[in-house]
């Protein structure tokens, strides 16, 4: 099934796009900008939906869900939230064959919903947290788009909290930067650096926005998740007020953070080869796959054979198939279950029957273990931790090595790979995070992002201590450490 597959090395564009479709995790949708999930695609989506909402019980969210159409007025009340979003609403004017006396705009994000709602729901400070969770679609009319890292429409989830206090709010914007970088670093093998937007990058509407950012393996940033600190934006917009513990009037404070189905094409992105998807063991809808090696004389002993080794498998908690298909070569099958990204896969035969033994191949290093029947079951659970720890520490080693500093604009531009006096139109031959300091300004920024298509990701939470230099984009006393990169 590799031939099908474009070598990452000769267009890793289309390399990602033929692993999604080969792979059976989505299509293109009629709609365009659209995409229909396929129940491979799905099943990932579930299982990171899954962890995400153990966590947010845990931490005492409960789940809700708003109407998807918005009036634009709602919009309209808090200017910077959409202005920010204008270009990429979907608006409805037609509904019943009437044109309707106020558009409503498909939901880009809830804010304004949500907080119009509490306004009828929050009268004191015995009403507070509300801590509310949506599981839901959104739209945004995006112009360039691609397969699960940007859609039209995708499937995320978005948090929206109401707090007493300030001091509430930026700690529940922090404890839910953290619920993500958990999941993204021990479900989905994918290490992130944690850290604040720049003003110029943060969202619409926000007072500061915190992110995850991860680094695919052509170099790029992706923005994998946010968490974002309104203050009292939104509910003054809203006029959401309550009566506090000292019987006055004042307005709540607000956080919202979102996750989307962008995920799946950052694990596809982090860990894929070119025989096609790799999957953490967490994720994979079948962690291991048997495929029984039969000849006609042979064939209901060896399937036998392996129904119990898949009982077994199944015994210890092991999400097993067996591939009884017996219209396919065992090699046509070894190729397609890489090309899917089953984790482990078990060959079983006659003479493995004989000697009561199985073969295990692990599908991130291709190594083959020969293993005893009886030690199958648990040796499998144990190689799939194995794989689930060797996908992160790839994962992390690849970043480090592409995380270079840098402490000025020439040395940044030669990272980014130009040369010569047209550097606009350079393409890039290196790339990765360049971590250097920076001033503070937006001027900055728009020269960086100008000159090399590279833009402010974050300045790490871990990395602000001892700021002493200048700025390595102007020269100016420095604020910030932060990480610049080219992104999706």
């Amino acid at each position: 099934m590799a031939d099908k597959i474009t070598p990452r090395s000769v267009d890793y564009s289309q390399w990602y796009i033929d692993i999604i479709l080969n792979a059976k995790l989505a299509d293109y949708s009629p709609v365009k900008g659209c995409m229909v999930i396929r129940p491979r695609g799905y099943a990932i989506w579930e299982r990171i939906q899954a962890e995400l909402d153990k966590r947010f019980k845990e931490t005492g969210h409960e789940n809700a869900y708003f109407p998807m159409l918005i009036p634009m007025s709602f919009l309209k009340k808090e200017a910077e939230h959409v202005e920010g979003f204008a270009p990429e609403l979907a608006v409805v004017t037609h509904g019943g064959g009437e044109e309707l006396d106020e558009p409503y705009c498909i939901r880009p994000t809830s804010e304004t919903i949500i907080w119009a709602k509490y306004k009828d729901w929050i009268q004191s400070w015995r009403d507070l947290p509300l801590l509310y969770n949506q599981w839901a679609n959104v739209m945004r009319w995006e112009k360039r788009t691609r397969l699960f890292l940007r859609t039209a429409e995708f499937l995320w989830q978005e948090g929206h909290t109401a707090h007493e206090t300030r001091e509430e709010a930026e700690a529940e914007t922090m404890r839910m930067l953290e619920v993500y970088r958990s999941v993204a670093e021990q479900h989905l093998c994918l290490p992130v650096v944690a850290g604040v937007k720049s003003e110029t990058e943060k969202f619409a509407g926000a007072v500061r926005t915190y992110t995850i950012e991860a680094m695919m393996q052509d170099k790029k940033a992706l923005q994998a998740g946010t968490s974002h600190f309104l203050g009292q934006n939104f509910a003054k917009a809203f006029d959401v007020q309550y009566q506090n513990r000292e019987g006055k009037l004042d307005h709540v404070w607000a956080t919202s953070w979102g996750v989307s189905t962008r995920l799946i094409g950052a694990v596809i992105m982090t860990h894929s080869d070119d025989k096609g998807l790799v999957l953490p063991p967490s994720l994979a809808p079948e962690q291991l796959v048997i495929v029984p090696i039969v000849k006609k004389d042979t064939q209901a002993a060896v399937l036998a054979y392996a129904d119990k080794l898949l009982a077994e498998l199944k015994g210890v908690g092991v999400r097993a198939k067996l591939d009884a298909d017996d219209s396919a070569s065992p090699g046509w099958k070894f190729a397609e279950w890489e090309m899917r990204g089953v984790p482990l896969r078990m060959e079983v035969g006659a003479r493995d029957l004989e000697a009561g033994k199985c073969v295990l191949v692990r599908r991130d290093t291709g190594e083959k273990l020969v293993v005893s029947a009886l030690e199958a079951a648990a040796k499998a659970r144990e190689l799939l931790d194995a794989i689930q720890q060797n996908l992160l520490e790839k994962a992390r080693s690849f970043r480090e090595a592409h995380t270079v500093p840098v402490a000025d604009f020439e040395g940044m531009k030669a990272f980014f790979g130009l040369a010569g006096e047209d550097l606009a139109g350079a393409e890039a031959a290196k790339g990765g995070f360049a971590e250097g300091l920076w001033c503070g300004s937006a001027t900055c920024e728009a020269s960086l992002k100008q000159a090399t298509k590279a833009t402010l990701r974050c300045m790490p939470l871990d990395r602000q201590d001892d700021i002493h230099g200048n700025c390595c984009l102007c020269g100016a006393p420095a604020k910030h450490r932060a990480i610049f990169a080219r992104n999706y």
